[in-house]
């Protein structure tokens, strides 16, 4: 029998910034509401960037792109 893995991140429904699932508020918003039940990331390294200024992300960090 195969158990379920151990999800890896979880999504900050503030903010959608992935962290461990041990984490318990949000490094980049501070908020302390968390889902699982997300796919899809994106990964910003640059502040300048383009990408970071449509997805509306706060600051360079891995986020989630949908929240279930």
């Amino acid at each position: 029998m195969k158990l379920p893995a151990k999800p890896l991140f979880k999504a900050c429904k503030k903010c959608r910034a992935l962290v461990p699932p041990e984490q318990q508020v949000c490094p980049v918003c501070g908020s302390t509401e968390f889902t699982e039940e997300w796919n899809g990331m994106i990964i910003i390294i640059r502040e300048d960037s383009e990408v970071m200024k449509a997805f509306g992300a706060p600051k360079p960090w891995k986020y989630a792109i949908n929240l279930k």
